[in-house]
């Protein structure tokens, strides 16, 4: 079924009538019925029909001109926040949120036609998120080693996915769990590990105001987890990068 976006006077969606159901609902209530988690980290592409995502930009748009209104703001003659709630609902559905609402970019697998067996290290991959917490930013970089198993994906596509999985509201414990799931579905690897090192704002921007503080966890799995030695050899090409970098 296809919906229909309402006529939109004013950069306002029109009254709903009695009875109706924002866009949101109809998503929310798709996802209840089919007992289908949509957590901050979840993505919900796949529940999501045809216009809709135009539609959910013009009523979250709606919900931050009310938060700026309730803010005290007045957008009707501030001339840099008129068009602020447009900017911000266009800004959370087509990119910093984009892992939630739009589909995997596409990968491409390749048979290991020479049965490669050696590890390798993609990286620093620029990751950004949102704290879930503050919805503030989480800036920082991902390293990815692999040790290839029946199938190859090219080095481009650890980017993308990384991209698309951090695009979501996060704690960064979660976020190296899900981007390591999504790698071992593409490619199965017979060894996989994962750092993550980023910068929380909700640290740097509130609170306690630490400006130089980040967070570093990693994963490990299949051959990585077993042999401390290929895990030690993934740390370590991963401490040359930063070295060679910093130089």
């Amino acid at each position: 079924m296809t919906s229909t976006i309402p006529a939109i006077s004013n950069g306002t969606l029109p009254p709903l009538s009695a009875g109706a159901q924002s866009v949101s609902q109809r998503i929310r209530k798709r996802l209840i019925d089919q007992d289908i988690s949509f957590l901050a980290n979840d993505n919900i592409a796949a529940f999501i029909q045809s216009g809709e995502l135009d539609e959910l930009e013009h009523e979250v748009a709606d919900r931050v001109r009310e938060l700026l209104r309730s803010l005290v703001i007045d957008i009707d003659n501030d001339h840099n926040t008129a068009e602020t709630a447009e900017r911000v609902a266009r800004m959370y559905l087509r990119e910093v949120f984009k892992g939630r609402y739009h589909h995997q970019p596409k990968v491409a697998s390749f048979p290991n036609v020479k049965q490669l067996d050696e590890i390798y290290t993609v990286g620093p991959i620029t990751v950004r998120s949102a704290c879930s917490h503050h919805l503030v930013p989480i800036m920082g970089n991902c390293w990815i080693g692999i040790k290839p198993g029946d199938r190859v994906i090219g080095l481009s596509k650890f980017t993308r996915v990384a991209d698309w999985v951090f695009s979501r509201p996060h704690i960064q414990e979660e976020a190296v769990m899900i981007l390591a799931d999504e790698i071992e579905r593409l490619c199965a690897p017979q060894g996989l590990g994962i750092i993550i090192k980023a910068q929380h704002y909700c640290m740097k921007w509130r609170g306690v105001r630490e400006p130089q503080t980040s967070m570093v966890n990693s994963v490990v799995r299949g051959d990585f987890r077993h042999d401390p030695s290929l895990k030690q050899e993934f740390f370590e090409l991963v401490r040359q990068q930063e070295a060679m970098l910093s130089t």
